[in-house]
């Protein structure tokens, strides 16, 4: 069984800056992480490896340095990492990085029979990317999963949870799975492990790699528009009134509040 675990490396959000003439994020100088769901997502996948003996490849689509979060994988136990990386795919929405991420797939041998996402990336929050991947793939897809197993037949079990409770989902791979952070809790790397990431070889895959279609990777490819960003104003207190001791005056003048906004006759 071949999985691919999907990851992104984002700017940590308490410092994410936009840039006003592309409506991009901004990451230099900017301290980045790996997704927090994305981390969750490989921690189903090596336990299916635990299991299943399962090859676990990984994939990261963004700028060299992304590189990092790759490593970090492998030191946790997955098998290899592959960085997607091309100034061409630079201002990718969510439709060009889903086409470009599913040719990496479609690239990988041996076939893949799962693929693993963080439910969303919490830098865009968009929830986009791995129904996106299912589909250019052609593979069922199950999403906000909090758990996964697959049994001696072939077939995946997954616990996910929706608006009304737990719903459990069954079904033959190969499947899309998008993972929430209700499940086990990411194990830390082994020092072996960093030993391993540090000398592994990361090759790296750009347009003229995937044998993508230039037109539709980056900015360029890019159905979806920012057209304007901006922050909203800042939220005041209002108007604050103690009524403990006069709470008849109190009520009096929250009455003519609403009579002066139109609220209230």
């Amino acid at each position: 069984m071949h999985i691919v675990v999907c990851l992104k490396q984002v700017p940590d959000t308490a410092n994410v800056r936009i840039n006003p003439e592309t409506n991009t994020l901004m990451r230099e100088g900017v301290e980045s992480i790996t997704n927090p769901f994305d981390e969750y997502a490989l921690e189903q996948a090596l336990r299916l490896k635990n299991s299943h003996g399962a090859k676990v490849t990984t994939l990261t689509m963004g700028p060299p340095q992304a590189e990092v979060v790759l490593r970090e994988a492998i030191a946790r136990g997955a098998d290899q990492g592959f960085l997607i990386s091309d100034r061409a795919f630079a201002g990718a929405d969510t439709w060009a990085t889903s086409y470009v991420i599913s040719r990496a797939i479609k690239k990988l041998n041996p076939a893949v029979d799962m693929v693993f996402f963080g439910k969303q990336a919490i830098d865009g929050e968009t929830a986009q990317v791995g129904p996106g991947v299912s589909e250019f793939l052609n593979y069922k897809l199950v999403t906000y999963a909090r758990s996964i197993t697959v049994g001696a037949d072939g077939r995946f079990t997954a616990e996910t949870l929706m608006d009304e409770g737990m719903e459990v989902v069954e079904g033959p791979l190969p499947v899309v799975v998008t993972v929430l952070r209700d499940g086990p809790l990411p194990r830390y790397a082994t020092l072996a492990g960093w030993m391993r990431a540090r000398h592994a070889k990361i090759p790296v895959w750009g347009v003229t790699g995937l044998g993508v279609v230039p037109e539709l990777c980056g900015l360029k490819g890019s159905p979806t528009r920012v057209m304007k960003i901006f922050v909203p104003p800042g939220k005041t207190g209002g108007i604050r009134m103690d009524g403990r001791e006069m709470p008849s005056l109190a009520v009096e003048a929250i009455l003519k509040i609403l009579r002066d906004k139109g609220v209230s006759k």
